[in-house]
């Protein structure tokens, strides 16, 4: 594949989840917020450290590589 074909089949991927994510939040689903990510809250802002969901992206990406590299 070249790089064209990529960079738009990369682009339509991002459309997808995108649109994805957004409905998931008008649906009032938390994507990308789940059990064991950080947050810290104090009065002059929020932190927040997504572990668990890092890691969960890694290893759907990587099975996703495995796959096509196949």
């Amino acid at each position: 594949m070249g790089l064209g074909k990529g960079l738009i089949v990369a682009g339509v991927a991002l459309v997808v989840v995108g649109a994805a994510v957004m409905l998931a939040s008008k649906l009032g689903l938390r994507l990308f917020q789940l059990p064991g990510d950080i947050v810290w809250r104090s009065k002059n802002g929020v932190i927040y450290i997504p572990v668990v969901t890092s890691v969960l992206l890694s290893v759907i990406f990587s099975m996703l590589l495995f796959v096509l590299r196949r």
